[in-house]
């Protein structure tokens, strides 16, 4: 059976509200990579890119990045959750005097891939038991034939 292994990636102050990248973030949570990237590109959410980079930053880790070949088809995204990130106070004028304060809240997101490392399969073991099965069919036909001849 094939091992497992992972990877992630974590970007950093995303310039989206966590809960709205949260909702986009839910729309792919365990699935494969490659359905994840199809979903996020046709997502009409500005977030959505965001959340596609981050995960394909997080499959380019894992198929550079370890020391074994993982097969493509098989690298799921394992886990992904957004955080709140920093969050920076500005102030806009106001009349009379006044300063009414906002703030610009930005996200985390962080996401993991796990993919199954690639099985080698060597050229004689798969030949070897076609063969043994040709030999075997060509038995039963000799058998037939000469049991049509008695």
């Amino acid at each position: 059976m094939a091992e497992t292994h992972s990877a992630h990636a974590y970007e950093k102050g995303i310039d989206s509200q966590p809960r709205k990248t949260s909702i986009v973030a839910a729309l792919v949570r365990d699935r494969y990579v490659a359905d994840a990237v199809v979903i996020l590109e046709h997502t009409p959410r500005r977030a959505a890119r965001a959340v596609r980079k981050a995960i394909e930053s997080a499959n380019a880790n894992l198929l550079n990045n370890s020391k074994v070949s993982i097969d493509p088809k098989t690298v799921r995204i394992a886990r992904i959750f957004v955080t709140s990130g920093t969050r920076m106070r500005r102030y806009k004028p106001a009349s009379r005097g006044r300063a009414l304060p906002y703030e610009i809240i930005s996200s985390n997101i962080f996401v993991e891939v796990a993919g199954e490392e690639k099985v080698k399969k060597t050229a004689e073991k798969a030949e070897k038991p076609a063969k043994a099965e040709k030999s075997v069919k060509t038995d039963k036909k000799a058998e037939a034939e000469a049991k049509e001849k008695k």
